[in-house]
């Protein structure tokens, strides 16, 4: 048996895999603002694993509400000592509402979207990480998910110059296999993102996700939000937590759907410093 497996074997839940392995959760090992800092950088190397609530609102004719939560576990792979390579899951459980009807809708599980990016340091508070992005048609119904194969570049730049967090996400995703009664994708996602460290581990933060659907009509292809929130790094039972609150306007949004105008967006990240 490996290592990795009897660790696993030997866990009952996520703490335990972790400490079983030797991987300790505590903010001894971590400054509250460092670590706050770590949590809000897509790349550093942090384990951790996020669970964040999107309310999606008003969708159609009948002002629904879209509800997306977002799985999204970080584990980073110690390559040398320059490069790390970080790997970053999107599991997204999805309440997508019937928009030509007052009530019911569908629930299930949407697409999965891995992405994998070699991360180095370029200067002491500069980091680049690159690497593909794939879309798999893991949807349990039509109406949560593409019913595509996909796949494409994925790119990020992040600076922290404390008390900041500055840096841009971005990638583009074509098909290139799947149902072929469904339309092709081509999707471009761009997340720009600017944190302030208080002190006490709150923070002041926007991350807002543009996207563009290349594929769409000419008033349907573009997304833009604008807005953000407040968050706070903290130990709950000894357990590092990240907790955020953020919210956002939609000042351009697809024609088709009417919306959603707006969005919240509420996560919790469980960290695990080394």
């Amino acid at each position: 048996m490996t290592p990795t497996i009897g660790c696993f074997l030997r866990a009952a839940t996520v703490t335990a895999f972790l400490a079983s392995c030797g991987i300790a959760a505590a903010l001894a090992q971590d400054d509250t603002s460092d670590l706050a800092a770590k949590s809000q950088n897509p790349i550093a190397n942090l384990i951790s694993l996020p669970v964040q609530a999107n309310w999606n609102f008003p969708i159609g004719p009948h002002d629904r509400t879209q509800t997306v939560i977002n799985v999204q576990p970080v584990l980073p792979f110690a390559i040398n000592n320059e490069w790390t390579l970080v790997t970053r899951w999107i599991v997204p459980l999805i309440n997508q509402p019937d928009l030509l009807s007052d009530s019911g809708g569908t629930f299930g599980l949407g697409d999965f979207n891995p992405s994998f990016f070699f991360a180095t340091n370029i200067a002491p508070d500069l980091m680049i990480g690159a690497g593909p992005t794939f879309l798999l048609p893991t949807a349990t119904s039509r109406e949560l998910g593409n019913g595509k194969w996909g796949a494409g570049p994925t790119a990020v730049i992040v600076w922290t110059p404390k008390p900041w967090v500055i840096g841009v996400l971005a990638n583009n995703i074509w098909s290139f296999a799947g149902d072929s009664d469904r339309q092709s994708v081509n999707r471009f996602l761009m997340q720009p993102f600017i944190n302030y460290n208080l002190p006490k581990g709150w923070y002041i933060a926007t991350a807002p996700i543009v996207t563009a659907d290349w594929k769409a009509a000419h008033g349907d292809k573009w997304t833009v939000p604008i807005g953000g929130g407040v968050g706070r790094v903290m130990p709950i039972a000894g357990q590092p937590v990240n907790l955020s609150l953020q919210g956002y306007y939609n000042v351009v949004s697809p024609d088709i759907t009417h919306g959603p105008n707006w969005q919240v967006r509420a996560s919790v990240a469980l960290l695990f410093p080394k």
